[in-house]
């Protein structure tokens, strides 16, 4: 991975990150509206929404997914959908850590995992397709 992309970031991955955060708003809260609980979530949005965020960053840094040249090349699409495979376990550890839970359950993990995966992804290959080409020049 090319640390300059961490050192000195640019619009390309402003944007980039500003979009995977509002995917996985949109994930915490749609979990909660499955649920029918958002509308007495208040402060628990938080305790999926950081959790998910964090185990996001913590998982995609290293694997990439967010080297410009990686999210632009249409053969490095596995990335994002991955990693967020690998967060999902962690996503599950801070989350039970910080709600004061005991555990959290399998079910929790695979469920949020699994659709932020696929919310990621398609939110990734839309940019890509559309949206990467206005940022050629970094």
């Amino acid at each position: 991975m090319d640390l300059k992309l961490i050192a000195k970031p640019n619009r390309f991955l402003y944007v980039l990150i500003a979009g995977d955060l509002a995917v996985l708003a949109l994930v915490t809260v749609a979990g909660f509206a499955t649920h029918q609980t958002l509308g007495t979530a208040g402060f628990r949005l938080l305790t999926t929404f950081v959790p998910l965020t964090v185990a996001w960053g913590l998982v995609g840094v290293p694997l990439g997914v967010f080297d410009i040249q990686r999210v632009r090349d249409r053969r490095q699409w596995w990335r994002p959908f991955w990693g967020m495979a690998l967060a999902a376990p962690w996503l599950g550890l801070l989350r039970a850590w910080l709600s004061g839970a005991p555990t959290i359950t399998v079910a929790f993990v695979v469920v949020v995992g699994g659709v932020a995966a696929l919310a990621l992804l398609i939110w990734r290959l839309l940019f890509t397709l559309f949206m990467a080409p206005r940022f050629a020049g970094g």
